[in-house]
């Protein structure tokens, strides 16, 4: 059984993970952007995200979504949508039933980037939706990782300039472990038995003894 719950001390004390396969960004339309499809067209399981640059004060234009991160097991291939767009062969890949993409909040992400391609979103798991089968309350994707895979992951990088000319080599493991990570929790859930959280447990502010 998973803990329903896990505490900023215990995130600490673990092992810091990161994704350990190749890392391939990939700006425009061309060889590299097609060798990436046909990667991604192979797999069963996706790990799926997204980032957008933050905006810090309200005269900062908000530009949309900036990267696309697709991971398998061995590779995550980050799309820089703000030169590559969304290129229908890409937005297939988000069409297509056959091959699950697993993401956090994966609504928001998706709607992103139908923003850039009109396109019907199938075969998306969002974990946000689905830990509660397996006794986990909390729902960020670092205390997930931490719950479900017994490791922590930066999110240092998380408010960084996703729109920089150049992406540092630490803002592209931030990344591809977000969406890398993903894909390792749904894989190791699909073989653990599920213990469903009670309503007192989903909830438990609605049920505290007020008396």
């Amino acid at each position: 059984m998973y803990k329903i719950s896990v505490s900023p001390e215990e995130i600490g004390a673990l092992e810091l993970a990161s994704f350990p396969g190749t890392i391939e960004v990939i700006d425009t339309d061309g060889e590299a952007f097609h060798r990436a499809l046909r990667y991604l067209k192979r797999q069963r399981v996706l790990g799926f995200d997204t980032e957008t640059r933050p905006t810090f004060t309200p005269e900062q234009h908000a530009n949309g979504t900036a990267l696309l991160q697709l991971s398998g097991s061995g590779k995550a291939f980050l799309f820089r949508l703000q030169t590559l767009g969304l290129p229908r062969p890409l937005a297939s890949i988000l069409a297509n039933p056959s091959i699950i993409k697993v993401g956090a909040a994966t609504l928001d992400d998706v709607r992103g980037l139908q923003k850039l391609t009109k396109f019907v979103p199938k075969g998306f798991v969002d974990l946000q939706n689905i830990v509660w089968e397996y006794g986990i309350r909390d729902k960020s994707v670092k205390k997930m990782t931490a719950i479900i895979l017994g490791v922590k992951i930066s999110k240092a990088q998380q408010l960084s300039n996703w729109e920089a000319e150049h992406l540092s080599e630490s803002q592209q493991r931030y990344a591809a472990t977000d969406a890398w990570v993903c894909r390792e929790m749904y894989l190791k859930l699909m073989h653990s038995q599920k213990h469903p959280l009670t309503p007192e447990q989903l909830h438990p502010e609605r049920y505290q003894d007020n008396g």
